[in-house]
């Protein structure tokens, strides 16, 4: 007998979600429900089924920037209010369906006014897609208002990030291509965070390495690392015995947020392999690792499929998906009393019903 959780048990397990854009996570046929009503013209095809492999097959590039580019058919049909409601809602109602009790998923309103849109209006077509969620599904979604790293609106987004901080938006990012484009030429969205007791995340050692790590903590002052997978590069193992860096030590000290996301990771080129990435490392040296599923429609994927990627390279069990599970709910730009009650209400107490409901042959 083998008590690793099947794919199945992972579905059920109370789980939580920090790192999940909304463009990345778009269902295929409403891709082009919304193409057709919104004129766009832009689709490789148009039959739902074929377009879901186009996006996979586009992503499995090994580059960041041509991985990126695959964002430019989802964004382009979500240009209208109708549009980013019915996405936002869909996204919560798939997240709700596996499994998830809380998550973040992340976006950029600056990438949404091609259709005459305002920055207001897209947040609150946006938070009014999840409340609708909420009440059907009963999964409370937080959002994050992502700055492009490229562009030179981040005081804007932080500003917008602020004023809608007690409406559901619970925190700030930058995202896009890393090389050329580090955390430091927005520092002041990130002071102005800071001095507004804002919580904020940042991509950072992803497709650039340990100077992006760094400046995004020690220059910005990031809560979390998106993705953080390049802090591997602080690291020397030798033996199995590992010797940590001065940058990671202060990384596993502070118990920074690494929102790692496996599959996403190695359609960048990030990670070699499930087998070869970082995470089994780090969280073997209890680094402060969550899993998450960074884009589902790109990398094919779910949280309980990214678990189940993750128990069967590194033989994972229960207890350690209730780590990582916790470590994220730990990490929620949520008050802290709510974090704490559904870790000890919900989370805890789900995973010991499923752990203890019986061993059996792994699937």
């Amino acid at each position: 007998m083998d008590d690793r959780p099947t794919l199945e048990d992972i579905r059920r397990a109370p789980k939580v979600l920090l790192h999940d854009h909304l463009d990345g996570g778009v269902r295929p046929a409403t891709i082009v429900d919304l193409a057709r009503d919104g004129g766009y013209e832009g689709l490789p095809t148009t039959d739902p089924e074929n377009l879901r492999a186009w996006f996979e097959e586009a992503s499995n590039s090994g580059s960041l920037e041509r991985y990126l580019e695959t964002f430019s058919h989802t964004v382009g049909v979500m240009q209208s209010v109708e549009a980013l409601t019915r996405v936002a809602y869909e996204c919560a109602e798939d997240l709700a369906a596996d499994g998830m009790v809380y998550a973040e998923v992340r976006y950029a309103p600056e990438q949404h006014l091609s259709g005459g849109l305002t920055l207001e209006q897209v947040v609150e077509a946006v938070l009014d897609g999840f409340a609708k969620a909420r009440q059907d599904f009963g999964i409370r979604v937080g959002t994050l208002v992502t700055a492009m790293r490229h562009q030179a609106r981040s005081m804007e987004i932080a500003e917008l990030a602020v004023r809608y901080r007690d409406l559901g938006v619970v925190g700030f990012d930058i995202a896009g291509a890393e090389a050329g484009y580090p955390p430091t030429r927005h520092l002041d969205a990130f002071e102005y965070l800071q001095r507004e007791n804002a919580h904020f995340t940042i991509h950072a050692g992803e497709g650039f390495g340990l100077p992006s790590i760094w400046q995004a903590i020690q220059w910005c002052g990031a809560d979390r690392l998106g993705h953080g997978v390049r802090i591997i590069d602080d690291i020397e193992v030798d033996g199995g015995e590992a010797r940590l860096g001065r940058l990671a030590g202060y990384v596993r000290d502070k118990r920074i947020p690494l929102e790692m996301c496996p599959t996403s990771n190695i359609q960048t080129g990030a990670a070699k392999s499930i087998e070869e990435h970082p995470i089994g490392l780090l969280r073997r040296l209890s680094f402060r690792v969550t899993v998450n599923t960074d884009n589902r429609l790109m990398s094919g994927t779910t949280l309980s499929r990214e678990f189940a990627k993750l128990r069967d390279a590194f033989g994972y069990g229960w207890d350690d998906l209730q780590w990582f599970t916790v470590n994220a709910m730990k990490s929620a730009f949520v008050p802290f009393n709510e974090r704490l009650e559904l870790i000890n209400g919900v989370i805890k107490p789900g995973f010991a019903q499923l752990k203890w409901s019986g061993a059996r042959p792994l699937a």
